[in-house]
């Protein structure tokens, strides 16, 4: 794919189109007509709809990096506060839950998948390395207390992602609330250095929820003001 703007007006539909039909579900009929595409010019670009999602994935790890390299020069307190806010999501942001619904799909082919099983590897691998810089640079900074970031990084991210699945399979919203407020009484309470403290209006314990369009904006690295206009757009219909 050399074209940038075909792949992320494809990318988009493909996470519309998750959003909607799930993995199991998906057709690149369905991606197809989310775009100014034929499914055959959809397949002109890719070889299969394995060989698209694929390329969403690394679509996504490309975002999220662009993202975490808008944070770099921040305290680590503030990129903490901010890696938590982008792992984490309220129950009521219906959107983002069906893709994530879509997503645990789509791990589940991990086994059985070598391609998906590489790609989720590098998303924990990515995870967990954003996650221990934080750690690190917040020992080098004196804003956390002594601590091992990689055994931190891997309790911090198996709790959100166990309380996220648990959430999704079985419907018990209070595994993502109480995780939330588990994990940010014992970051912020326990791991902050006594003269280092968190924003107030970024702790999760009291951070409004965030609108959700924001939030799909983000996933795909979309400007949030584009989404505003479109929003306003879909009102004013």
């Amino acid at each position: 794919m050399t074209d940038p703007d075909v792949r992320t007006s494809i990318m988009r539909a493909a996470y519309e189109a998750l959003c909607e039909h799930g993995y199991t579900e998906l057709t690149a009929q369905d991606i197809a007509d989310r775009t100014d595409k034929s499914k055959s010019l959809l397949f002109y670009h890719y070889d299969s709809k394995e060989d698209l999602l694929a390329d969403f994935l690394e679509f996504l790890f490309e975002r999220f990096d662009d993202r975490v390299a808008e944070t770099r020069d921040l305290p680590p307190v503030e990129r903490l506060a901010t890696f938590v806010d982008w792992f984490l999501y309220g129950p009521g942001e219906n959107d983002r839950q069906s893709f994530h619904v879509a997503m645990l799909e789509l791990r589940t082919q991990g086994p059985y998948n070598d391609r998906f099983r590489e790609k989720l590897r590098k998303s924990d691998d990515q995870l967990r390395e954003i996650l221990e810089e934080i750690l690190r640079d917040g020992l080098e900074a004196g804003e956390f207390r002594d601590h091992d970031p990689e055994t931190t990084a891997a309790v911090l991210i198996a709790a959100f992602d166990g309380a996220r699945i648990r959430q999704l399979t079985i419907g018990r919203d209070a595994y993502l609330e109480e995780v939330r407020e588990g994990t940010a009484t014992w970051v912020f309470d326990d791991l902050l250095a006594e003269d280092a403290s968190f924003p107030a209006d970024r702790d999760p314990r009291t951070l409004p929820e965030n609108d959700h369009q924001h939030r799909l904006a983000a996933d795909l690295g979309a400007d949030t003001r584009e989404a505003d206009d479109e929003t306003a757009e879909r009102d004013r219909e």
